[in-house]
């Protein structure tokens, strides 16, 4: 059993997104953001970033509970778990997957988040929107320049697309019309059609 820390953002759902595709149970335990849930102490000792989400895993490595926060590493982790589903064993195939899984962790999260943030921030700050507006469109267009000929990011579907889809899920919050990255659209309606992905969206439930 997994017990999963987590919230209604693109981190978290990566993360209950996996789950779902890898049929393994888990309990989730929502850490509400907006109530500072995640300064709690007994989250802290979980995850010491105070950064959602986070799981234990109560049959980890050497039997016993291990938890562990950061989501590239949980995904990383769960697909070890799961006998290497969603990241490949052969040494090329598999760095494709690793970097356009840390394009998500070291570009998409980031310059997205900050997108949102200062495109939905009540003092409107032009230098901030600027930048991180045409930043969130320059990785927009590495998607869509990658997808024109492979069907997923790194060829087959694997962690990275679980990790990138759900912040391409929040493209209206950076003011981004899908119909300008028809691959973007084609490769996001692919993956939005997936049940597992349908049902890992939607944990925790949205209020």
């Amino acid at each position: 059993m997994i017990d999963l820390y987590t919230w209604r953002t693109p981190n978290g759902r990566k993360v209950s997104v996996m789950l779902e595709e890898l049929e393994m149970p888990y309990e989730v335990h929502p850490i509400n953001i907006g109530k500072d849930e995640q300064f709690a102490p007994d989250f802290l000792a979980i995850s010491p970033n105070n950064k959602i989400p986070a799981i234990v895993d109560q049959d980890g490595p050497g039997g016993g509970a291990y938890s562990l926060f950061e989501s590239g590493a949980i995904l990383l982790y769960l697909s070890e778990k799961a006998g290497g589903r969603f990241l490949p064993e052969e040494s090329r195939a598999r760095y494709d997957v690793m970097q356009w899984l840390m394009f998500q962790m070291g570009g998409v999260g980031p310059m997205f988040g900050q997108a949102h943030h200062f495109l939905g921030a009540k003092e409107q700050l032009p230098y901030a929107i600027d930048r991180y507006k045409n930043e969130a469109r320059r990785l927009y267009g590495v998607m869509e320049k990658r997808l024109s000929d492979h069907e997923y990011l790194a060829g087959e579907y694997s962690v990275a697309d679980i990790a990138t889809y759900p912040w391409v899920g929040r493209h209206e919050r950076h003011q981004v019309d899908l119909a300008d990255f028809p691959q973007v659209k084609r490769w996001f309606d692919t993956i939005g059609a997936r049940p597992a992905v349908q049902r890992g969206m939607q944990v925790p439930p949205d209020a």
